[in-house]
């Protein structure tokens, strides 16, 4: 780590309740780093990207933006990956991660950060502002991870043709005054808002990657994921952002006008 006129500045150690598949997952997934991690970072421009790394232009968030290239690089044999800034602040620093597995669903972390040449004060400063940093995206990550591998383990598909009987909603007023809220079916959990006088139903489920939609934002008739800006027409269930993904089998509100009662109906 003293190579090529570089200091190690400090060291970030943890356990994370994530496996090394997550985390490859996670570290190949430069979308959202300006969604899931908004405090730290603006935007990401994407240069390129494969199974083995990606580069970008990340712009912080801060009062004076600041843009750089990073290059990602992943060894998966020797279980670590090196983040390097390539041009723009910071040119020149190496973060090295290392992953050491620790059970099924936890991995234990080694983080080397190592600066440029400059005064050991100095140094010393900027290391321990990495170290905050990475603990704060870290506790972002982990969640993301934990909630994501839950969804995978749960996942099951539905039976084909299975018969779906409609759920009561109770009286179309009281149903309105609770809105949005959630209902669980058939072991989904759905949320029903109301939109311009009209009641619409989606999951609370991001179909790209799990992100959770029971809290979203909803505006101009779309639902948005906060885990990567990923966002989906309530009207039709595509998603703006990826034609490949959408809502899939929905039910609607079907309102019986003369009982003045509400339905989820398929």
């Amino acid at each position: 780590m003293e190579s090529r006129s570089l200091i190690r500045a400090a060291a970030y150690d943890r356990t994370v309740e994530a496996s090394v598949a997550r985390i490859w997952e996670n570290v190949l997934d430069w979308e959202h780093l300006p969604w899931l991690h908004r405090s730290s970072f603006g935007a990401v421009r994407l240069l390129d990207e494969s199974p083995s790394g990606w580069r970008g232009w990340i712009t912080t968030r801060s009062r004076r933006p600041i843009e750089s290239l990073v290059a990602v690089s992943l060894d998966r044999p020797a279980l670590r990956y090196l983040t390097r800034t390539v041009e723009g602040d910071g040119a020149g620093t190496e973060i090295w991660t290392s992953l050491e597995p620790a059970g099924a669903r936890a991995t234990r972390i080694h983080v080397e950060f190592a600066l440029p040449s400059m005064d050991p004060q100095r140094a010393e400063v900027i290391g321990s502002g990495y170290v905050q940093l990475y603990g704060r995206l870290w506790d972002e990550d982990e969640a993301m991870m934990v909630r994501r591998q839950t969804l995978l383990d749960e996942a099951a598909a539905p039976e084909p043709g299975a018969p779906r009987p409609a759920v009561s909603l109770g009286s179309i007023a009281e149903l309105k005054k609770r809105l949005p809220y959630a209902v669980r079916v058939g072991g989904r959990e759905l949320r029903l808002i109301e939109v311009a006088g009209e009641i619409f139903v989606h999951p609370t489920v991001c179909p790209h990657r799990g992100g959770p939609l029971g809290d979203a934002p909803v505006a101009d008739g779309c639902v948005t994921c906060p885990w990567h800006g990923y966002r989906y027409d309530l009207r039709s269930g595509d998603c703006l952002d990826a034609p490949s993904l959408r809502f899939h089998a929905l039910p609607h509100v079907r309102v019986d006008e003369q009982r003045g009662e509400a339905a989820l109906v398929w």
